[in-house]
């Protein structure tokens, strides 16, 4: 199509070029109506006002015009190009650089397109073609120093290190005059420059080169950094350990550096003298230094140990820092560490006469039976005759030993709340106290109680928040959803739609909206919960959307090496644990709407156990059509409040109408007609970002197998075995698996590949004439002594049982259950017997007795009334 002749016109299509840039909408489309009503076919105008379309939230008829634009001028790269911004505003990312080649074919000398294709390539990691892009970029623009560093980062991320280095070269060999010292983007390319020739590994010539440009380096801690690492591979000791030196005076409390001096002296860790002399030196050179004391601590034993420990303890209690017992729990894992620091901090408070300082009633040992520390001498003692007041070292004395009885190495719940409650009684103002007697509830099993607690430390210091965090995080533990959102208002602006929840939305706040799901997903209320566990999944893509303007604000700023840092970090994005625990528990949702597909009536529904499960059929239909039409007039009664509502907050700064959430209870998700279909797009990246994840192998299996896909859920069981051989649910889906494929209907046989490949490995865990109900009970009889393995035993032995045996089955099964109550505190905890009261909801059996005996032996925890 010809382009347009008038000049009034061409000034008005630039109009709404610009109108577009500047997000002037309303004026761009006016203008681009003018010139269609003299020339309602011409294609830019008409791509550009489908782009502004787009641009105010109408996609679809963004779309609708674009393509009438194309059929009009299918030679107009700026129809292409156009084409091209909409597929990518819907994040149809392979389509979008169609689009953007075709346009670079019709317009090769367009700038734009081109760097919109590199960037777009770069954001799906297609190396070889932003190589091509970039390559092309800098053919056209040579003179730019970000064109050469990009081209150097796209051969570098596409493995092409040789390249990277030799385009790097080619640009410093065109600087004339050298650059000012206070060029960040030259310092940063020059160190850059320096880490491919590391990663290449040729570790000699890149300490040379680092001794040559280091100097000049703008960023003097990563050049010494850089250099001791290279001297250590090279085994040049002397000089690393000098390195090594040079930045321990530099910072003394960053533990590799310690760890890179030892390395550079040759030391073992049996070379304890040696060792001790290192830490000892730094320890005297900064006497505020807390790694020199602390590091010593992980490799000394006995005597040593005991002698560094009182130190050390000593130091940190006087200074009354909460965070010492943080700082030694790591130690509890060796059992003589552990029992010598109690017995230290045991010996502080017995000579400061605490009262119930071991958690008793009792007499305290007189001050003769008191143990000394190593060195004989009793220096609080001494301390409190001269100074005649060492408060502060007694309540850390005190707060230490609470913390010390609820660590779960160490746990002895009763002497940690005889421990606080002296101790608030001390100091009722401390919010730390109320916290951790918070946590003392909470490992009671008592949520109700431990909110409290924790809502309590909240009011002691209203404009902390961290500690409302707390108590909000302790008020969803305890399910109490609303009470939660309203602790959180105090600090959100609660300007978006949808109140304090959605700012929390906008501002990703991540932890709240995944304990918010799990909470929703123990109330049996799915609909939240797998709404809260999506809006994870959604935050973790416009996480990986954000990089997108990386690309060019990294080159822009110079900051190259952070920039690579970032892109690899990206690429592991979904590893991150908060995704995996959403994932996890959307799958689970998934595979409980499948089992029990009435659950999906909420209003009717009580979690698992809920009351549309106790009606027989008739009753079911007649409750679930009731169901449905009380929720359709629930649903129709907010939306009419909802517009009554609607004001000018709901309107944005550019006067644009913020989007809102048509399904805010996630009816629509619950409803779903294929929920194992769902299941899989959670499913799928967890087991390509986190296949090291037991839980997510275990989760993904229940999916596998019920779809029918028997080698995935054998390529997760094996994954399962690998990691963890003894846990004891991969022997009851070891035993489902196989009685499934033992059961596989003749008339629709595996192909022959698949079904050997099914014998073979399978086999490796469980052989095909293996009595399945015999091996079961030898597994019972092997861990009775252990209430999970004796839980996947019952799990198995129902899904063994045909339909006539499942009520003999569930009888058996109440009473091995009620035994494992009797079981001791290894065998049977908390969180067991709580999963044994998921069972039997599970089953549809009484719970009552179950209860009453759970709450003989955990009287505190709210989950057995």
């Amino acid at each position: 199509m010809p382009s347009l002749a008038a000049a009034k016109e061409r000034s008005l299509f630039g109009q709404v070029v610009k109108c577009y840039e500047n997000k002037q909408y309303k004026k761009g489309l006016k203008a681009a109506d003018q010139i269609l009503r003299k020339h309602p076919d011409h294609g830019d105008t008409q791509a550009m006002k489908a782009l502004i379309i787009n641009s105010q939230g109408n996609t679809d008829e963004a779309f609708a015009l674009a393509k009438i634009a194309l059929k009009n001028d299918m030679k107009s790269h700026i129809c292409w190009h156009v084409y091209g911004l909409l597929y990518r505003s819907v994040k149809n990312f392979e389509e979008s650089i169609k689009a953007y080649r075709f346009a670079l074919k019709l317009e090769p000398a367009s700038s734009q397109i081109q760097r919109d294709l590199a960037l777009l390539q770069m954001q799906m990691r297609d190396y070889p073609g932003y190589i091509q892009s970039r390559r092309a970029i800098l053919q056209a623009r040579s003179g730019v120093r970000q064109n050469w560093t990009a081209l150097a980062i796209a051969q570098h991320l596409g493995g092409q290190l040789v390249d990277a280095e030799r385009t790097l070269s080619a640009w410093e060999d065109t600087i004339k005059s050298p650059p000012p010292k206070s060029d960040i983007e030259h310092s940063e390319a020059v160190l850059y420059k320096n880490t491919i020739i590391a990663e290449m590994g040729e570790t000699e010539r890149a300490l040379d080169h680092l001794d040559a440009v280091s100097k000049g380096s703008l960023d003097r801690t990563a050049a010494i950094e850089m250099r001791g690492q290279y001297l250590l591979k090279l085994g040049r000791k002397e000089e690393a350990a000098n390195t090594y030196r040079t930045l321990l005076d530099r910072n003394a409390e960053y533990r590799a550096y310690y760890d890179g001096l030892v390395s550079a002296l040759g030391l073992q860790r049996t070379d304890l003298e040696a060792l001790k002399k290192i830490y000892a030196e730094y320890a005297e050179k900064n006497p505020r230094c807390d790694a020199a004391r602390r590091v010593p601590l992980d490799f000394l034993e006995g005597d040593d140990f005991r002698e560094a420990a009182d130190t050390y303890l000593r130091h940190m209690l006087k200074k009354g820092a909460p965070s010492t017992f943080a700082n030694v729990k790591s130690l509890y894992t060796d059992v003589a560490k552990r029992d010598t620091i109690q017995n230290l901090v045991e010996s502080y408070a017995a000579s400061t006469d605490l009262t119930h300082a071991n958690g008793s009633a009792e007499k305290q040992p007189e001050k003769a039976d008191v143990e000394l520390p190593a060195d004989g001498k009793n220096d609080h003692v001494e301390e409190k005759q001269v100074n005649g007041n060492v408060s502060q070292f007694d309540s850390s004395v005190q707060y230490f030993l609470v913390q010390h009885y609820n660590y779960h190495l160490s746990r002895d719940l009763g002497k940690a709340m005889n421990l606080i409650e002296d101790a608030i009684n001390s100091n009722p103002g401390s919010v730390d106290l109320y916290m951790t007697k918070a946590r003392i509830w909470k490992h009671y099993g008592n949520a109700k109680k431990a909110s409290e607690t924790m809502e309590k430390a909240r009011s002691v210091d209203e404009r902390d928040r961290y500690i409302n965090t707390k108590a909000a995080k302790y008020q969803l533990r305890n399910d109490e959803n609303e009470a939660a959102i309203k602790t959180m208002s105090k600090f959100t602006r609660n300007e978006a739609i949808g109140g304090a929840l959605g700012d929390l939305h906008d501002m990703q706040c991540v932890w709240y909206i995944i304990e918010d799901g799990e909470s929703y997903l123990r109330q049996g209320k799915l609909g939240l919960a797998l709404k809260r566990f999506y809006s994870i999944n959604d935050i973790f893509e416009i996480w990986q959307e954000d990089q997108f303007d990386f690309h060019s604000f990294s080159l822009r700023k110079g900051q190259i090496r952070a920039y690579v840092d970032m892109i690899r970090w990206e690429d592991h994005l979904r590893e991150h644990p908060f995704f995996s625990r959403a994932a996890i528990n959307a799958a689970k949702t998934y595979v409980l709407l499948h089992d029990k597909p009435q659950l999906a009536q909420t209003s009717l529904t009580n979690g698992v156990n809920g009351e549309m499960d106790k009606l027989d059929k008739a009753e079911r239909k007649k409750a679930q059509r009731k169901a449905r039409k009380d929720q359709e007039k629930k649903e129709q009664e907010e939306a009419e409040k909802k517009d009554a509502k609607k004001t000018a907050g709901n309107v944005g700064a550019d006067g644009e109408i913020k989007k809102e959430d048509k399904d805010p209870k996630g009816q629509k998700l619950l409803e779903t007609t294929e929920p194992l279909a769902d299941a899989m797009k959670f499913v799928t990246p967890l087991l390509e970002y986190s296949p090291r994840n037991l839980e997510a192998q275990l989760a993904s299996f229940e999916v596998f197998i019920r779809r029918k896909k028997f080698l995935l859920a054998l390529r997760c069981l094996l994954t399962s075995h690998s990691l963890s051989p003894s846990n004891p649910t991969i022997h009851e889906q070891l035993l489902r698996l196989r009685h499934a494929l033992n059961n596989h209907p003749a008339s629709s046989p595996f192909p022959a590949p698949v079904s050997s490949l099914l014998e073979t490995e399978l086999s490796k865990l469980l052989a095909r004439d293996t009595d399945l109900t015999q091996h079961n009970d030898t597994f019972l009889a092997t861990h009775k002594l252990s209430a999970p393995h004796i839980h996947a035993a019952l799990r198995a032995r129902y899904a063994l049982a045909s339909p006539s045996e499942l009520e003999a089955v569930k009888e058996e099964g109440q009473k091995e259950l009620l035994k494992t109550l009797e079981l001791g505190e290894e065998g049977c905890k908390l969180e067991d017997a709580v999963r044994g009261l998921e069972l039997l909801r599970w089953w549809d059996v009484s719970e009552e007795a179950y209860r009453a005996k759970a709450r003989e032996r955990w009287p505190e925890a709210t989950v057995f009334e």
